[in-house]
C-alpha cells in the first residue's frame, strides 16, 4: 500500500495493455449516456482528489470519467493514513473534493468526525448495499481477497495452514513475511480480534511477531510477494492482486510463488472493499457525485476490470479480470466493512503487540 508513486514507476507492467486500453475506450463510449452525465457546464471544473489507491488503477477511471463528462481531475496522492490524517488537519479548508482509498476503515474515520457528505442514493444503489458506509456517507469502488502466497519449491500446498491463526504456531518460525504497517494488513487484525476475541488476537500478533523475525522491517505487500517469488523466504499474507501484478510485470513464467485461501470463512480470509467519498467541505459536490456516479457505474466498473489493476469490480454483472478466479465461487468470511468500522481497534494491537 506503500506510495503510489513508488508502486507505478517500480512496475510498469500494471499499466494498461493496448487490448485493455481498447476495452477502456469501448467503456468510455457507453459512460456517455450513463449515470455519469454529459459535460455540460460542469466540464469547466476540476476537482481535487486525495487518491490513496493505486495510480494506475486511479488514472484510468480519471481519464475515462474525463473523456466522457468534461469535468478535470488533479490528483494528489499518499498513503491513506498520511491522507487521512491532512484531511482531518485541513477540516472545513481541505482543498480536495474526493478522497479515494484502499480499505474503507480510513473513510469511516473521518465520516465519524463529520467530515463527509452523503453519496447519492442512485450512485448507492450501483454495488451491493453491504460494501458501502451503512449511513451513505462513502461507496465501495472494488474488491481484494486475502490470500496467502506462497513458494512450492519450499512449502507444499498440502503443508499450508488452513486457517491464520495457525502463522503464529512455531513450526512457522523464519518461514513467514509481516508488513505490519502496510495498512491491507490491519483489516485482518480486525476481523481476528472480533472472531476470537482481543486477547486472541493479542497473542496471535505476538505470535506473528515471532515467527516472522524482522517483520516489521518489511514495508508492503510488493515487497512480500517479490520476496516469497525470490525463495527469501516461504510464505505471506497479502491482498491478492499483488500476485497478479507482479505476474503482469515481470511474466509468469518468472514469478515462483502461487496463492493460496484459507478454510472458508476463516478470519484471515476476507473481502475488503476499497471505496471513495466526498468531502463535505467540497466545493464542488454535483460534479464530485459524478465522478462517484461514473466510478460505479458499468461504464467505470468495466474500466476498473479492464486494466492491469487485477481488483474485483462489484457492479453487479462486470466480469473480473478473466486472470481472477471469480468473486462468486470465493468463500470469504462474512466480516463486512461495517464490522471493520475505523481500523483503529487494529492499530492499537499491533501497537500493543510492538509491530508498529
Amino acid at each position: 500500500m506503500k506510495p503510489r508513486t513508488a508502486g507505478v514507476t517500480h512496475h510498469p507492467g500494471w499499466r494498461l495493455s493496448g487490448a485493455a486500453a481498447a476495452l477502456l475506450v469501448m467503456a468510455v463510449v457507453a459512460s456517455a449516456c450513463g449515470s455519469s452525465g454529459g459535460s455540460g457546464g460542469a466540464g469547466h471544473q476540476t476537482l481535487v482528489l486525495y487518491n490513496a489507491q493505486h495510480e494506475q488503477t486511479t488514472d484510468a477511471l480519471i481519464a475515462a470519467f474525463t473523456k466522457a463528462t468534461g469535468i478535470k481531475v488533479r490528483v494528489d496522492s499518499d498513503d491513506e493514513d498520511e491522507l487521512t490524517a491532512r484531511i482531518e488537519l485541513e477540516g472545513s479548508r481541505s482543498p480536495a473534493d474526493l478522497f479515494y482509498t484502499e480499505n474503507s476503515n480510513w473513510l469511516q474515520q473521518l465520516d465519524n468526525r463529520g467530515l463527509l457528505a452523503k453519496v447519492d442514493s442512485s450512485t448507492l444503489a450501483n454495488v451491493p448495499k453491504a460494501d458501502s458506509a451503512t449511513n451513505g456517507a462513502w461507496v465501495g469502488v472494488s474488491a481484494r481477497i486475502s490470500v496467502m502466497v506462497y513458494n512450492p519449491s519450499k512449502v507444499k500446498a498440502s503443508q499450508l495452514p488452513t486457517s491464520v491463526m495457525d502463522l503464529a504456531e512455531p513450526q512457522w518460525k523464519g518461514k513467514i513475511e509481516l508488513a505490519p504497517s502496510e495498512t491491507d494488513f490491519w483489516p485482518i487484525v480486525s476481523s481476528v480480534a472480533r472472531a476470537k476475541g482481543d486477547a486472541a488476537a493479542l497473542a496471535w500478533l505476538r505470535g506473528l511477531k515471532a515467527n516472522a523475525g524482522n517483520g516489521d522491517a518489511i514495508p508492503d505487500n510488493e515487497t512480500i510477494t517479490s520476496d516469497v517469488s525470490q525463495g527469501t523466504t516461504d510464505l505471506g499474507i497479502i491482498n491478492h492482486y499483488y500476485f497478479y501484478r507482479l505476474q503482469a510485470e515481470i511474466g509468469k513464467g518468472a514469478v515462483d510463488a502461487k496463492i493460496a485461501y484459507f478454510a472458508p470463512h476463516d478470519p484471515g480470509y476476507l473481502e475488503d472493499i476499497s471505496g471513495a467519498a466526498i468531502l463535505q467541505s467540497s466545493t464542488h459536490k454535483a460534479a464530485a457525485q459524478k465522478f462517484l456516479a461514473f466510478m460505479t457505474s458499468e461504464a467505470g466498473q468495466r474500466v476498473l476490470a479492464a486494466g492491469e489493476s487485477f481488483e474485483y469490480p462489484i457492479h453487479p454483472g462486470v466480469a473480473a479480470n478473466p486472470e481472477l478466479t471469480p468473486l462468486s465461487q470465493l468463500q470469504p468470511s462474512s466480516f463486512t466493512p461495517a464490522e471493520l468500522g475505523t481500523g483503529l481497534d487494529a492499530k492499537a494491537l499491533l501497537q500493543e503487540a510492538g509491530l508498529i
